[in-house]
């Protein structure tokens, strides 16, 4: 049976199912699945629960067997590969071949490298009808859904994403540092509803003693907190910072701090990595290679023009998002502190991914120009 329309309604409500793993589903990927009857008939629909739960599909087929669908000779949509591997859980495509479906589609291959396809060779290998899906608007939402994912298995580090709100004149704070509040409520939300995607949250010292910011999801529900790391070289991060207290675990990354500093930083229940860099400075390519290794898929950076700088000048920022704010401000701080250019083509360049009006700001997603898409099939 080739791929249908039907197929490609049913891989997009797929994909919104796995809208309901952002927040939840951490390290794992964020994955839909519905199950259909063999006369076509909805069965079930479910998504990737907590590191450790159930994936989309057997939670999918968990849901059938509680209302007592028979999905034999059936159909299963998912938006990602069927995993074929022990690790917290069972493989889910012995599952899916254990509830005798007839026909899978898939709307992307999983890279893990104990995946990589064998989830849909044991498929058809138990006789089942297999569909991966052709390019289409289905898979290109699944691919963005887990840009983060595909980024740490093929890339081995995080997406990283350099959150900014800023005037229409580029200044993220008055001369004096004030910046409270530049953009509105709204969009001050919706940047909450992008924490809540991260595996991880980034800042530097210099925004901790100017802002004392907390650094957690508060203004949209979640069922956990990202980690917090802040790029503090020679540990100045005061023992009271706001950063520190649960919920969620901080992790502080330095240079060459004296050990009477890291001891004391961790009776305050911080874990604290050493990552030195040139100049007394952290080597940020090391971090980010030790944030995959510990499970972070998406990096959400919200800096000073420093970090923020050095992480565009190291060409480890993968997206920006921009609030732009209708007001002028003059004199004030800038977004990014970048080398003086001999030339209008050196700049850095981005391409617009999306725009949209967020109450009263504007906020932009922006992608670097010009780099390949690492995430293909």
């Amino acid at each position: 049976m080739s791929f249908g329309a039907l197929d490609l309604g049913l891989l997009h409500r797929a994909v919104e199912l796995a809208h309901q793993s952002i927040g939840l589903s951490e390290p794992n990927p964020r994955v839909g699945c519905v199950l259909h009857t063999a006369s076509g008939q909805l069965a079930a629909e479910g998504f990737t629960q907590e590191a450790g739960g159930p994936h989309a599909e057997a939670h999918a087929l968990r849901v059938a067997a509680t209302a007592g669908h028979d999905v034999r000779g059936g159909t299963a949509w998912v938006s990602l590969e069927p995993c074929a591997h022990h690790g917290r859980t069972p493989p889910c495509c012995d599952a899916l071949i254990a509830a005798g479906l007839a026909r899978v589609v898939v709307a992307i291959t999983d890279p893990f490298p104990q995946v990589a396809g064998q989830g849909l060779a044991r498929l058809r290998a138990a006789g089942i009808e297999v569909v991966l899906a052709p390019p289409c608007a289905a898979v290109d939402a699944a691919r963005e859904l887990n840009l983060g994912f595909l980024s740490r298995v093929l890339r081995q580090r995080p997406w990283v994403r350099l959150k900014i709100a800023a005037s229409l004149d580029g200044r993220t704070a008055l001369a004096d540092g004030r910046s409270q509040w530049i953009t509105g409520i709204d969009a001050r939300t919706d940047g909450h509803r992008w924490r809540k995607r991260a595996g991880a949250i980034l800042t530097g010292i210099g925004t901790v003693l100017d802002d004392d910011p907390r650094l957690d999801v508060r203004l949209v529900p979640t069922e956990r907190q990202p980690r917090r790391i802040v790029v503090d070289p020679t540990l100045r991060l005061p023992l009271e910072a706001c950063v520190l207290p649960p919920p969620g675990d901080t992790l502080v990354v330095h240079a060459d701090a004296p050990a009477e500093r890291v001891a004391a930083l961790a009776a305050r229940g911080a874990t604290l990595e050493s990552l030195p860099g040139p100049e007394g400075r952290i080597d940020l390519h090391r971090l980010m290679t030790r944030l995959g290794e510990t499970g972070v898929n998406e990096l959400h950076v919200e800096a000073g023009a420093t970090l923020s700088g050095a992480l565009l000048q190291a060409g480890l920022v993968d997206e920006l998002l921009v609030y732009l704010a209708p007001k002028l401000l003059g004199p004030g701080r800038d977004m990014a502190v970048l080398p003086p250019l001999a030339s209008l083509d050196q700049a850095p360049s981005f391409l617009v991914h999306t725009l949209a009006l967020v109450g009263d700001d504007v906020r932009l997603v922006l992608r670097p120009a010009g780099r390949a898409d690492f995430a293909g099939r």
